[in-house]
């Protein structure tokens, strides 16, 4: 039986190891301690943090472990990366990784690599006279953390009066000695899922996001197809292919999110992992395949076939929760037929990640989510309307 190693025990690797259990595979999850779902459908646990490499790959070596992944997050990223040149595993390399998951190391090779991006600087922690290194930057800015995840220790800047407030963010969220402000560039944001295999791009599927406006823009739902003209979805392939390269990323998933402005494309950051907020899902939908299932195969050193099998519209949104609190009640009142399944064909899957009595956050960042909804259509409109129809039949009540 083949071993594959996954990193994390969110709500976010649990279709992985649920599609590893479906393929005859085992499955070795590695996380902190916590009320992590992952933990009790494991077949073997580990209670290591996933961002210390060499801890991950003592048990890696241990295990005698054939494939590693994650999907959803950048911080466990490196130690794959480590993982797989350390034991000649299928994956990105640990300079890719460590690229992919530092936006500061990202920043400089898109200005290495004439990437179109964001202006930025970089500034020490420490530094608390780094004003003048911000000038010839135009309002409004963004100081970000560079190791986060999440859309943690990353906030907007529209005066002087902003710096501290955001300069103390951005170093509440980071295991470095700096971050980095750039421009924010105003336009429309969106992103794309790919996957780059021996050195080809075997697919880019660009997406709508719908966004959450607090002291940054945070990915809340998302969509596809997202309709671009040919000249700007030509932009978007090579912008996305260039980034690739620069960031010598092989062999894994890509997570994009870009600005379109002028009809051109900004790269913000790029991840080598699959996206959060459902978008493995989503790509499931549009091409007709489990794209779990070929994360897995592809991590186990198999050559993937990531050919369209059939095509569908989708749509997601996360579930929140507009204050702090505890879960009273919730319930998916979605009409169903008498065998249990969605009367709305377009309706595919309602998920709560808690339960009556949980605590919750006010939705700030993308881990304050509390469940999600994902639809499918023949056409965009179709399961954007399923999306709206679906989240209206709903409850959730909160309370202090």
């Amino acid at each position: 039986m083949k071993k594959l190693l996954i990193l994390g025990a969110g709500i976010y690797q649990v279709p992985l190891i649920k599609t590893a259990h479906r393929m005859g595979i085992e499955t070795i999850v590695t996380s902190i301690r916590g009320q992590y779902p992952g933990f009790p459908i494991a077949d073997k646990v580990y209670y290591e943090n996933t961002v210390d490499h060499e801890a991950i790959l003592s048990i890696a070596m241990r295990e005698n472990i054939d494939g590693i992944v994650t999907a959803g997050t950048d911080v466990a990223v490196p130690t794959i990366g480590r993982v797989c040149d350390e034991l000649g595993l299928k994956g990105l390399s640990y300079e890719a990784a460590m690229i992919s998951s530092n936006k500061l190391l990202m920043k400089n090779e898109y200005a290495r690599n004439n990437v179109r991006s964001a202006r930025y600087r970089e500034i020490l922690i420490d530094d608390t006279d780094y004003e003048d290194k911000l000038l010839g930057l135009n309002y409004p800015l963004i100081f970000k953390a560079i190791d986060s995840s999440g859309s943690r220790g990353i906030t907007r800047v529209d005066s002087r009066e902003d710096f501290e407030v955001a300069r103390l963010a951005a170093i509440g969220n980071t295991r470095s000695d700096r971050f980095i402000v750039e421009e924010f560039i105003e336009g429309e944001e969106f992103g794309a899922q790919a996957f780059v295999q021996d050195g080809n791009i075997e697919f880019i599927m660009p997406h709508g996001d719908y966004v959450f406006r607090g002291s940054t823009g945070v990915p809340i739902g998302h969509y596809a197809p997202y309709a671009l003209p040919d000249r700007v979805l030509d932009d978007v392939r090579g912008t996305l292919t260039s980034a690739i390269h620069a960031m010598k990323l092989d062999n894994c998933a890509i997570n994009a999110d870009f600005i379109l402005k002028d009809n051109k494309t900004y790269v913000l950051e790029i991840g080598g992992r699959s996206g959060a907020t459902c978008l493995a899902e989503m790509v499931s939908l549009f091409y007709g395949y489990d794209y779990y299932e070929k994360i897995i195969l592809a991590a186990l050193g198999e050559h993937v076939d990531f050919s369209p099998v059939c095509s569908s519209a989708a749509a997601c949104h996360l579930l929140t929760s507009d204050s702090d609190g505890f879960i009273v009640s919730q319930s998916d009142d979605n009409p169903r037929t008498s065998d249990g399944q969605y009367m709305d064909p377009g309706l595919s899957e309602v998920q709560f990640d808690y339960t009556v009595g949980d605590a919750v956050h006010k939705f700030r960042i993308g881990p304050h989510r509390i469940g999600h909804v994902i639809t499918r259509g023949d056409t965009l409109e179709d399961a954007v309307a399923s999306l709206h129809n679906a989240m209206d039949n709903i409850r959730i009540e909160t309370a202090q």
